[in-house]
């Protein structure tokens, strides 16, 4: 007898991972599924490195304006100490020390006649400075000269130092003028830069004073005072005597003072703060900032030396 029913043809579930051609999807879904987990880990990653960043930025800018606040603090207690007393009783240099919130601040300070001034410096001065940092006397004497012929007005001498500039290369010629800032002296015609860049610490366009404070006075600058020599008599024009330009030593306080700061903080930071200011009665102000320059971190200090047989923690 034919059967009444002939059996039932199979059918695909469409839950079946297998086609008909018996290829499995399951793989190409795991792989898919794996490149979205990489991608949001890398997406994480990526935003926890800019917000530790912006995070260090925050805190390196933070110190930034703590600092500034605490380098005014020691140039007002420094200032406070100065005009406290009479002028002439007045310290030429001296220190202050604080502690204000989580940094410890030392600050030095010292009259600018400490300095040698560009604008107002006398030859022999100038010169003396150039051999106290290795030049030799004639190239020394020609250094100064250079440095009169920049701030000098022209005398009507036809542009010989102009054409100075002019002969090197230059699209500049001398000022004619005092010097701005110390650092214009780098457009001097004739100066070695090497020896620019060691007598820039020596320098200022502050002091307004040819005199020197000896007892203030680096070493390097005591050395200059010692080579500045008095011309020879009769050695002025016409065969009188020129007038001696060694400069005097002073003793008295400096209106204006170079205030240099040292900040250390909890975190280990250490900013450092250089300014300087006049000592004047600028109305409601005791005195007024002439210059301000705020450094780079410095390196930290190393931690002393622990005792022999001292365990470290």
């Amino acid at each position: 007898m034919t059967a009444m029913f002939a059996a039932p043809a199979a059918v695909s579930s469409p839950r079946d991972p297998a086609d008909a051609d018996g290829t499995c999807h399951a793989g190409f879904i795991l792989v898919a599924v794996l490149w979205i987990l990489a991608a949001l880990a890398t997406l994480a990653t990526v935003y926890a490195v800019y917000i530790s960043s912006t995070a260090t930025a925050a805190a390196v800018r933070d110190d930034s304006l703590i600092a500034h606040g605490l380098a005014t603090a020691a140039v007002e207690i420094a200032a406070l100490r100065l005009i406290a007393v009479p002028k002439d009783k007045r310290p030429s240099s001296g220190e202050v020390a604080f502690r204000m919130g989580k940094a410890s601040v030392s600050a030095s300070f010292v009259g600018e006649a400490a300095r040698i001034d560009l604008n107002a410096a006398p030859k022999d001065l100038l010169a003396g400075l150039f051999v106290a940092l290795g030049a030799q006397p004639e190239a020394a004497a020609d250094y100064a000269d250079r440095i009169l012929g920049f701030r000098t007005p022209s005398s009507g001498d036809g542009g010989r130092e102009a054409g100075l500039y002019r002969d090197a290369g230059l699209d500049y010629e001398p000022r004619g003028a005092p010097f701005v800032h110390v650092e214009e002296i780098w457009r001097v015609v004739g100066l070695p830069p090497a020896l620019v860049e060691r007598a820039l610490p020596h320098l200022t366009v502050f002091s307004g004073r040819g005199e020197i404070n000896a007892a203030d006075a680096d070493p390097v600058v005591r050395a200059a005072l010692a080579g500045a020599t008095p011309p020879a008599a009769g050695g002025g024009e016409g065969g009188q005597a020129a007038p001696a330009v060694l400069p005097d030593t002073i003793r008295e306080a400096s209106d204006a003072v170079r205030v240099h700061i040292i900040m250390a903080f909890d975190n280990g930071r250490r900013r450092a703060t250089e300014a300087v200011i006049l000592l004047r009665d600028f109305g409601d102000d005791p005195y007024r900032v002439l210059s301000w320059r705020e450094d780079a971190d410095l390196p930290a200090e190393a931690p002393p030396p622990r005792p022999k047989g001292e365990r470290r923690p």
